[in-house]
């Protein structure tokens, strides 16, 4: 007889997501390392911009690094509404699926050079993701995915490649098929991407925030618009930054 998915299990859900948390963190120490020379050398020394980009739920991760107190200035979302589920849950399944998308949502957003690319996205196989890793690499700019490769190779592959498989850089989030973690035995509920995704770009931030100040340097940073002077700060980094992150105004 199979257990019930209902089943009460004495387990502490906290401390679980602890532990996956560290689990994450040691996956990803050596990706971690070498994301962290790229965004020194193309966006802390050589002013590029970091793109974001990602779909569904994933844009919880993109919100996350764009324009929030302790996070780098710098960075500018690539989005469409059609992506975001309050704007239409079944619509924005059907729009990450739509190929093409991606690259109206690249052509908009005129990437630079110096540019870097980080993609979110837990499953990878969706056209938009894959397609924005793609429009990226044709334009020389390095692609940062954090992804979960389990997902990546469980899921159907939708644009014939994953994520991973497309991306320069891998931060793998090390999220299980399904995406849910709790009960351990027969997970159904408390999905582990949303944490990943914030844990792995904040253990990236204190990377660079060390990285900086070793050689002397100041990361844009944003500060709290409710602490004493949060908003003359933040007015600085807006006035240097908002023509090349148009999303700032």
């Amino acid at each position: 007889m199979e257990p019930q998915a209902n089943a009460v299990e004495d387990a502490d859900f906290g401390a679980l997501m602890r532990e996956e948390l560290a689990r994450v963190q040691h996956l990803n120490e050596a990706a971690l390392a070498e994301v962290a020379d790229v965004l020194m050398e193309r966006v802390v020394r050589g002013d590029g911009v970091i793109l974001v980009g990602g779909a569904g739920h994933s844009l919880n991760a993109v919100t996350e690094a764009f324009y929030r107190a302790g996070g780098l200035a710098i960075v500018k979302p690539l989005y469409a509404p059609a992506l975001l589920p309050v704007h239409g849950a079944s619509a924005s399944t059907a729009a990450e699926r739509r190929p093409g998308l991606a690259a109206e949502v690249m052509a908009k957003a005129e990437p630079g050079g110096s540019d870097v690319l980080f993609v979110f996205s837990t499953s990878g196989v969706n056209p938009y993701p894959v397609e924005l890793a793609r429009e990226a690499a044709d334009r020389r700019i390095p692609v940062v995915a954090v992804t979960s490769r389990a997902c990546n190779a469980a899921a159907p592959r939708r644009a014939g490649t994953t994520l991973s498989e497309e991306a320069d850089h891998v931060l793998d989030t090390g999220v299980r098929p399904g995406d849910v973690a709790y009960p351990p035995s027969i997970p159904v509920t408390g999905a582990f991407s949303s944490l990943a995704n914030a844990y792995l770009w904040n253990l990236l931030l204190a990377e660079l925030h060390d990285r900086a100040a070793a050689a002397g340097l100041r990361l844009p940073l944003w500060r709290s618009s409710n602490m004493d002077g949060g908003d003359d700060s933040n007015a600085r980094l807006l006035e240097r930054y908002l023509p090349r992150v148009p999303e700032l105004g």
